[in-house]
């Protein structure tokens, strides 16, 4: 029930009884023997007490003590007793496989009428502090701490100490270092984006308010640039200000996880900003940190991430470095103006076709090297190209990295072939399943679809020839670059009898231009106030924050041809 360190711990108490000759083995023999070990004294130390004067403490018990000649064994008072079954029932309900230092300490902090129990209450150790670290981690904040001493970090140099060394600072627990990952390469290379690195570096080295944030859409690469960051860190390619520089990305999982007391998660958080504060040169990177924002907060409280942070940032205490969407950011992070206030805004667009080429090639050797192939150059041109034109709803480069990622495992993955290259049939192939779009309206070009499209129109419409005609005719006059680029392509009005092909047309241009169709029965919105259903909500009614049916499908597909069918109703 007791882990071997503990039981050396009890033989050294016992050993000290017997060397002192002291006629019963006390519960002060056994502190006095925790404070000789490497884990009681890391306790000790992260719950806010001096060991040295606890041990000065207990020396001045033992000498008052009277000694025995009689050379026999100490014999153990209840008082040891009891101890040692607090710490075992401690262990039974907590769970644990057996017992340890920690668990012995809070069993006699518990036996209120020892001098032991004294001498930890004498240096401000409580209970809870006891069972926050043992259990949690969570080294206590002392008051000294809190007008500005060292915090201590201070460890054994055994196997349990290089345990506790992990459990004693909140940085290791609750943070990653991207500067170590960027020395160890763990990180990708950043290409381009040397404006918003370097307003990053500007901003960082301002005296007050010395914290961007990064804005932009799902997948552009704003925690590339937070990672690019530190790798120029790691490489020196920055300014005098910011040498010897760290950045942490914190963890907002592992600070919430397990935190069931109130207080709980304040005290983690303020472990982590006053290690922060105590390591010069730090940067605190938060991603989606509109999360912060009533994270942690109790039912009716206010107090959350976001406000235990105010007072750090807006001092310049603590550089941090935010990143989120625009989204997020006008509806959750910007409403907090007391907190958006101390952060400068930094806009990260979509990167264009050629920069995400450029990007893909950067990128090339860490894809070839995990999937043990190469890409061919073309192969990276295509995948640019066909994931903007046919993958919606996402943003490049993300989703371009995802096409050449897929078709290196796939083409790894293929049985009976030891090709080992990827080419532009692997990244048609890969696009057309993730698209959903057949892939021999891939391999082909739009001149191509262009010059067939009115006889393949003919063949499945028939009767209809003028009408494909001028429908025809006026897609190639936009193909060609004479219509608004903000305009649609081209807008018509099929009108005639019920079953001569009005809808038909529509369907097959949709299927031959290889684009998606989307069709609205306009009959379901006679009445004036379904008009919202379409074109969403205005402002000030229910609903105003969602898109319209229309306008979700055109954001979905904005290639795509759609049909407002019974228009006249």
């Amino acid at each position: 029930m007791f882990t071997k360190d503990l039981e050396m711990c009890l033989m050294a108490a016992q050993s000290e009884a017997i060397d002192r000759r002291h006629e019963y083995l006390c519960v002060e023999h056994i502190l006095y023997a925790l404070l000789h070990n490497d884990a009681g004294l890391n306790v000790i130390r992260s719950c806010g007490g001096d060991s040295n004067l606890i041990k000065q403490d207990l020396e001045d018990f033992f000498s008052q003590q009277e000694e025995v000649n009689e050379n026999k064994l100490p014999r153990q008072t209840k008082a040891v007793q009891r101890v040692l079954h607090l710490a075992i029932m401690h262990v039974n309900s907590s769970g644990k496989a057996s017992a340890d230092v920690g668990d012995v300490l809070v069993a006699i902090h518990r036996e209120s009428r020892s001098y032991a129990s004294y001498f930890l209450q004498k240096q401000d150790i409580s209970r809870l502090d006891l069972l926050n670290y043992i259990s949690h981690g969570i080294a206590k904040v002392s008051a000294e701490e809190e007008k500005g001493d060292s915090y201590d970090f201070e460890v054994g140099e055994d196997e349990l100490g290089k345990q506790s060394r992990s459990e004693q600072n909140p940085l290791e627990i609750y943070t990653q270092n991207l500067t170590r990952q960027a020395e160890e390469k763990r990180i990708d290379p950043l290409i381009g984006r040397e404006n918003e690195i370097n307003r990053t570096m500007q901003i960082l080295c301002r005296r007050r308010k010395n914290n961007p944030i990064y804005v932009g859409d799902p997948g552009v690469g704003k925690t590339a640039v937070a990672e690019g960051l530190a790798l120029q860190i790691f490489n020196g390619n920055i300014p005098e200000m910011l040498e010897g520089a760290e950045i942490f990305a914190l963890d907002i999982g592992a600070l919430l996880a397990g935190t069931k007391f109130r207080g709980d998660f304040e005290q983690r958080l303020k472990a982590v900003l006053k290690a922060l504060e105590n390591r010069p040169g730090s940067i605190l990177f938060i991603d989606e940190i509109h999360t912060i924002v009533g994270a942690g907060a109790t039912s009716g409280g206010s107090m959350d991430v976001s406000n235990l942070l105010k007072p750090a940032l807006s001092k310049g205490e603590i550089r941090c470095i935010g990143s989120t969407t625009f989204d997020e950011y006008k509806k959750i992070f910007e409403k907090d103006r007391a907190l958006s206030r101390r952060f400068q805004k930094i806009d990260i667009h979509e990167p264009t076709l050629s920069e995400t080429i450029k990007i893909l090639k950067g990128l090339k050797s860490r894809y070839e090297k995990h999937h043990q192939l190469r890409y061919t150059s073309g192969s990276l041109k295509i995948a640019a190209e066909l994931s903007e034109k046919y993958i919606n709803e996402r943003y490049l480069p993300d989703k371009a990295i995802d096409v050449i990622d897929e078709a290196g495992s796939m083409v790894r993955l293929r049985s009976g072939t030891k090709r080992k290259t990827v080419g532009v049939p692997d990244i048609e192939k890969v696009v057309a399943s993730m698209a959903r779009v057949p892939i021999e309206r891939m391999n082909s070009t739009d001149k191509d679809k262009l010059r067939d499209l009115e006889k393949e129109l003919k063949m499945q419409v028939f009767g209809q020839d003028e009408a494909i005609g001028i429908l025809v005719q006026s897609i190639k006059r936009s193909r060609a670059g004479l219509h608004h680029p903000e305009h649609p392509i081209g807008s018509f009005l099929f009108t005639g009898p019920t079953g001569v092909g009005k809808t038909e047309l529509a369907k097959q241009l949709a299927f031959i231009m290889g684009i998606s169709f989307e069709r609205f029965d306009m009959s379901e919105y006679m009445e004036k106030h379904t008009v919202s259903r379409l074109i969403g909500a205005p402002p000030g009614y229910v609903g105003f924050d969602q898109g319209g049916l229309l306008t979700d499908a055109v954001r979905k597909n904005p290639h795509c041809v759609i049909l407002l069918d019974e228009i006249e109703k």
